[in-house]
């Protein structure tokens, strides 16, 4: 039996997701973050020692990594779903997204989402208009640069087909979602292209599965 240790607002969504996608049992095990930090418990270093999300158990095995989970499993249990046929156009672009999601653009993100929270952690009262304004200046000097470079390049790329890797919906989609989403309230009218891939990837019955299954989530908060 397949169990993922789902961490809420985090990068095990997507785990779920594929799961759906691919019509196979789960268990669900869920962990809720610290309200005040965000950190996942301590509890999922007994799964995994570096104690994030997603970690998924298959049998004696442990998964962790959530592009290596993701292609694990459907290389696993696919059956040739979610993946274009080695040696074609569509399998490197699939490649390509693949690692793309977490090793370029996710970076970017998680940077914006560290420097908005950094306001708010607990400090004393003199240094926040400090760590504000450096927090503001990072975002807006270095950081929102780079975010726009990477959407806009998305974006473009978007025009070529509606799905990442070609014309039919892959794992990919499920691995380039995260980014995507976490950014979603910021996209505006210069993203048309990513703003209907968000509506699109809402309207598959295997996201709307797993979301109800893995509970709500704030994609903006992904972290972990």
């Amino acid at each position: 039996m397949i169990t993922v240790h789902h961490l809420n607002d985090s990068r095990s969504q997507r785990v779920l997701w594929l799961l759906e996608e691919l019509g196979l049992e789960y268990a669900l095990v869920a962990y809720r973050r610290d309200p005040k930090t965000l950190a996942a418990p301590a509890a999922l270093r007994s799964i995994h020692p570096l104690g994030k999300a997603p970690v998924v158990t298959d049998g004696d095995r442990t998964l962790a990594e959530s592009g290596a989970v993701v292609e694990t499993l459907v290389e696993r249990y696919g059956g040739g779903r979610l993946a274009p046929p080695s040696g074609t156009p569509e399998r490197e672009r699939y490649t390509y997204w693949m690692h793309y999601a977490e090793g370029s653009v996710m970076p970017a993100v998680v940077l914006r989402l560290i420097f908005n929270s950094l306001p708010k952690q607990p400090m004393p009262a003199l240094a926040r208009p400090v760590v504000r304004q450096l927090a503001k200046s990072v975002i807006s000097g270095f950081v929102q640069p780079q975010i726009e470079v990477h959407f806009d390049y998305i974006d473009r790329e978007l025009e070529r087909s509606a799905w990442f890797a070609g014309s039919e919906f892959t794992a990919a989609d499920i691995q380039m979602s995260f980014p995507i989403e976490a950014m979603a309230p910021t996209l505006g009218a210069s993203h048309p292209r990513l703003a209907a891939y968000v509506a699109r990837i809402r309207e598959r019955p295997a996201y709307r599965r797993a979301v109800a299954r893995g509970g709500a989530y704030d994609p903006s908060k992904l972290e972990d």
